[in-house]
């Protein structure tokens, strides 16, 4: 219940604007969001890389209906990998776009353009010797995501992949990626969904996860185990040893700020560890469904409401 509320007020811009306003601790923001600028996501990144963490970059932004704010945001990926490059750290840090921030939800030409947006964000990483991965939102998106995938890999091979456990359909999604060269991260989902087409209870999001983990570690592809949940982890690891796969053929993947201390375990045991790093000044929508995804964060969140820091 608490889950669905707090996913409810993710989108609810009247709370956003109360929240927005209050005296909110920014230390208690930056556990989760490395900063506003791109200075801020390289210094963090750089922290990161040099206790053996491997990061992902994701410029926070979604559901842009103006064509001005999404050339902005494409030209602040572009802006951050030119810094990633000049601070010699792109072979340990890649970016994670949503489609939406770059144009996919305007109207009439949207997808053209979001792509066009992409292919400039790929083509950036590519000079730059790093790769994009394109992050997944609510369900309405998901074929035109895909689509867009398919249109990047051909020139831009290894641009990775996200799928939702919680949605029905993320199986046979699975079984169509896991081919050579394809890089597919495996979540949870942190969209609120109907009960048509995603599992509404967390036992039956987390029997999906371990099937749709079985055919991801089972194919030939390259798996990006998205999760914090230590029994899903070991999962991960005992079908990695199952399958044969070496240390390097897949990797872990967490929030910033969540669980650091296992991150730093599992990369001080050979294993790749990538840290999904935001930053930006639109942390709102982000925040609260992090606070969906691991409920016992919420009232960290709440008390720093009434802080005066």
């Amino acid at each position: 219940m608490i889950r669905r509320v707090l996913l409810s007020v993710s989108r609810s811009d009247r709370i956003k604007g109360v929240v927005s306003d209050a005296p909110i601790s920014r230390g208690v923001v930056r556990r989760f969001v490395a900063g506003e600028t791109g200075a801020d996501a390289v210094r963090a990144t750089r922290e990161l890389i040099s206790d053996g963490r491997l990061v992902t970059i994701d410029h926070l932004g979604e559901d842009t209906t103006d064509l001005t704010q999404a050339e902005a945001t494409r030209d602040a990926y572009l802006a951050l990998l030119r810094l990633l490059a000049e601070a010699r750290l792109t072979a340990g840090a890649e970016v994670s776009v949503k489609l939406s921030a770059i144009g996919q939800a305007l109207p009439g030409d949207g997808e053209k353009i979001a792509l066009e947006h992409a292919r400039q964000i790929c083509s950036a990483a590519a000079s730059a010797g790093t790769t994009v991965t394109l992050d997944m939102e609510d369900h309405t998106t998901t074929d035109a995501t895909l689509a867009t995938l398919a249109d990047l890999r051909r020139d831009f091979p290894s641009t990775g992949a996200v799928l939702q456990a919680y949605l029905f359909r993320t199986e046979a999604d699975c079984r169509d990626l896991a081919h050579a060269g394809s890089r597919v991260r495996l979540c949870k989902g942190a969209y609120k969904e109907p009960e048509s087409v995603a599992y509404q209870e967390k036992s039956d999001v987390d029997r999906s996860y371990v099937r749709c983990l079985k055919v991801l570690m089972a194919g030939q592809g390259y798996p990006m185990v998205a999760s914090h949940d230590p029994r899903l982890v070991e999962i991960a690891g005992a079908l990695a040893v199952r399958h044969d796969r070496a240390k390097g053929s897949y990797e872990y993947q967490m929030l910033y700020g969540i669980r650091p201390e296992e991150q730093k375990r599992l990369a001080r045991q050979g294993e790749k560890m990538r840290v999904y790093l935001p930053y930006g000044d639109e942390w709102y929508g982000y925040l609260v469904r992090r606070m969906a995804e691991k409920p016992a964060n919420l009232g960290l969140f709440l008390r720093s409401l009434t802080s005066k820091s």
